[in-house]
């Protein structure tokens, strides 16, 4: 395999939609994530009001790539090989001593190989790992916290309540039905939420589409949620999969979902034996959408790049079973030093009305992907031994998962509307290689330490 990755080699260019091509104005989204999914609890599971109330510091315990043991109201973030680096009992920090108890002397989260190596869901554990589920890390501490204060125990059961609240929300249907809290609001006021696409990106996808290749968008979102509000370039794609329930599609063999055509944004009932032509169809699998791109394409095996934002919906899946070449949208990357592009700076300034931008600044409110203060780095963290004396720099979980199936990662795509070669991550390289523009600080300063 190549050092260098270059899309000129594709053939086939695929996106997720939201928090890739779509981005989001990141503090005015957690808020309104927060509160739909805190209203359901209090609305319609009886939770006490004060669930609603959020001072501007409470966000920096929002932090991606928690873990939430729900056997006993723990959050924990792990080294990559399972090791618990820090952890709280709802949004209480747990002491080294703490952690110890738990875990035991070596710190190991007992589950760990289980979500490593599948990243399948489970009744044990949920892995916090998109910007749609995000704030419900800090809802679930805040429960916990609650049901403490309450005198109630901890255990599994509260986790039945925050699954409907995500179910209440995001159904398929609440686009439709203006159902929830999060929808609705979206729908009224997309610009507060929502990011244009870029003049740059535009051009850029029609600069790969006239050279032949084919672009390709895949979501798990419905159809309904895209069309009233045309914040990107949908037109430019040959096709389009909504619905797709991720991961399911790439894993689900040999027992696959069918595609299915839309009639004003409802399913067919009848599946399709098979996807002939281009065009716009919800769920479906890649192993009928690959058949699809190989006589498109006319080659045997076509090239497929993907860019995503999730480990576990889109960079997983598609490196291990589509065998995708992948590039990830880590927006934390400007959390740590990287700069935005001068495209997506400019696109912020022409689109952000002024009366919208320092609402959430002005309160002091953390971006979600900023470095916590609790939390520390998504990167890279300091692991201390039992006594505290023992300090090393481990790479975190989420910073091993992307180098291991992730071609490369960029914060944006406004970084890579470019046509070059770009280094990508190897075993036989720097743990450095593959960021693009520049890496995060946290594994610059830990390289700089080793050396």
């Amino acid at each position: 395999m190549s050092e260098y990755f270059s899309l000129a080699d594709c053939d086939v260019i695929g996106f997720d939609l939201d928090h890739t091509l779509c981005r989001y104005h990141l503090k005015e989204t957690s808020r309104l994530i927060y509160e739909s999914f805190a209203r359901y609890l209090v609305e319609h599971k009886g939770y006490d009001k004060d669930l609603l109330n959020l001072t501007p510091a409470t966000w920096d315990f929002c932090f991606k790539g928690l873990v939430v043991d729900l056997e006993d109201g723990n959050l924990v973030k792990l080294a990559e090989d399972g090791t618990v680096l820090r952890a709280t009992h709802g949004t209480s920090d747990l002491s080294t001593e703490e952690i110890i108890k738990h875990y035991g002397p070596k710190r190991e989260w007992k589950h760990f190989n289980s979500l490593s190596t599948s990243f399948t869901r489970s009744s044990k554990y949920y892995f916090y790992d998109n910007y749609f589920d995000l704030p419900g890390a800090l809802l679930c501490g805040r429960v916990v916290d609650m049901l403490h204060k309450r005198g109630n125990e901890v255990n599994s059961d509260f986790w039945k309540d925050m699954v409907a609240a995500i179910d209440h929300n995001y159904n398929t249907s609440a686009f439709r039905d203006d159902a929830g809290t999060y929808f609705p609001s979206v729908k009224r006021d997309p610009g507060q939420y929502l990011q244009r696409c870029s003049d740059s990106v535009k051009t850029w996808l029609r600069g790969m589409k006239n050279a032949g290749k084919v672009l390709l968008l895949i979501t798990s979102s419905h159809s309904d949620y895209y069309c009233p509000h045309r914040y990107f370039t949908l037109e430019l794609f040959d096709i389009i999969i909504t619905n797709a329930l991720k991961p399911g599609f790439f894993s689900l063999v040999p027992q696959q979902r069918p595609f299915r055509t839309l009639v004003n944004d409802v399913e067919e009932s009848e599946g399709l034996p098979s996807l002939d032509k281009p065009g716009w169809y919800s769920q479906g699998n890649w192993p009928h959408l690959h058949e699809l791109l190989k006589k498109m394409t006319g080659k045997p095996e076509p090239k497929v790049v993907y860019f995503g934002d999730s480990m576990r919906s889109d960079m997983f899946p598609a490196s291990s079973f589509g065998k995708w070449e992948t590039v990830m949208i880590v927006e934390e990357m400007e959390g740590e030093g990287v700069p935005k592009s001068e495209a997506a700076l400019s696109n912020e300034a022409q689109m952000e009305p002024l009366e919208k931008k320092g609402k959430f600044e002005e309160q002091g409110m953390k971006s979600p992907s900023a470095v916590s203060n609790q939390w520390g780095s998504y990167f890279v963290d300091v692991h201390k031994s039992g006594g505290g004396d023992e300090e090393s720099q481990k790479l975190t979980w989420c910073c091993h998962c992307i180098h291991k199936y992730s071609t490369m990662a960029i914060p944006s795509v406004e970084h890579i509307a470019v046509d070059f070669p770009f280094p990508r991550f190897s075993p036989g390289k720097p743990c450095t290689t593959g960021y693009y523009p520049r890496p995060p600080d946290s594994l610059l300063k830990r390289c700089e330490s080793m050396s």
